[in-house]
């Protein structure tokens, strides 16, 4: 699980040009869903961000309080694109945890969230939509958040990214002129059999 949690001045949700939530100051937490969380995830990471010190105190001393210490409010909202991968400079999700499963688990996240604090002061935006997320950024303070058993091993990392790639190749296999010619029989009359010729293709494209 993956967070992105922003001390703001103000924060808003807006669905299709309505406004639906709304904090004055407090935090902004962008929240992506792996696959591979479970509840022991979620709890780990509203224990976080509840008590990540990014307020002054009242002398004025800088990261010394948390959200509940100065009773600020909580804005989330759902952000699947945390758990990017790229491929090149194309955007995988499939580290992402499925829609339907993913939405019973963000509920829940929101539960646990308003359950250690207090409920009116935790607000959301709409799962599954299209918002614009309005942030005024104060400092501008941006945290990144990342539950321990959420980072992947490279080696399973590589493992899943080669398993995608053959499913495209799979998807997509046409045998290329290059490989028919290597897979066609050759003559003992041809003399590229033996020389090597047939990868020079620049000689055959000369007129």
């Amino acid at each position: 699980m993956k967070a992105i949690v922003q001390r703001v001045a103000q924060a808003s949700v807006t669905v299709g040009g309505e406004q639906i939530s709304s904090i004055g100051r407090g935090l902004c937490v962008l929240l992506g869903i792996s696959l591979e969380d479970t509840q022991r995830e979620l709890e780990h990471m509203v224990r976080k961000i509840l008590n990540l010190r990014v307020f002054e105190d009242e002398s004025g001393k800088h990261w010394s309080k948390s959200v509940m210490d100065k009773q600020y409010e909580v804005l989330c909202v759902s952000q699947f694109t945390l758990q990017c991968i790229l491929k090149g400079n194309k955007p995988d999700y499939h580290m992402a945890m499925p829609t339907e499963q993913a939405e019973s688990f963000y509920n829940s996240f929101l539960e646990q969230l308003r359950k250690a604090y207090k409920p009116e002061l935790i607000k959301d935006g709409k799962f599954g939509a299209y918002m614009q997320v309005h942030i005024q950024n104060d400092g501008p303070v941006t945290i990144e958040l990342e539950s321990p058993a959420a980072a992947v091993d490279p080696k399973q990392l590589a493992k899943l990214e080669k398993q995608q790639q053959r499913k495209e190749k799979t998807r997509t296999k046409v045998p290329s002129e290059s490989s028919r010619e290597r897979n066609a029989p050759r003559s003992k009359d041809d003399p590229s059999a033996s020389s090597g010729a047939e990868g020079d293709v620049s000689s055959e494209r000369e007129p």
